[in-house]
């Protein structure tokens, strides 16, 4: 009979180690899991920002176009010229090669 009660404790130290594996295991894994969504969270700030920045651009192009055809046409032509290197015809585009 000593030799079953002796077994016994074996089996709790096991159970007991077990358990305190998969509680470490867990709570390593929660830790991990706040934090991914802490990193989401700043994520869609920064995007939600990005898009009132965006909106704010877009109700400036509408204001822009909508204000009458002088200002839209201008500010085609400013577009065109900035951005596209559009010239108008007969017109001599000098491009400053000195880099400043």
């Amino acid at each position: 009979m000593e030799v079953l009660e002796k077994r016994k404790p074996k089996k709790s130290v096991l159970l007991r180690a077990a358990v305190f594996i998969f509680a470490a295991y867990m709570l390593a894994a929660l830790v991990n899991q706040q934090i991914a969504i802490r990193e989401k969270r700043r994520e869609l700030e920064t995007a939600k920002q990005q898009i009132q920045i965006q909106e704010i651009k877009n109700e400036d192009l509408k204001h822009a176009f909508s204000s009458g055809a002088e200002n839209s046409s201008g500010y085609i032509e400013r577009k065109a010229r900035e951005e596209l290197n559009y010239a108008k015809p007969g017109e001599r585009v000098f491009i400053n090669i000195a880099g400043k």
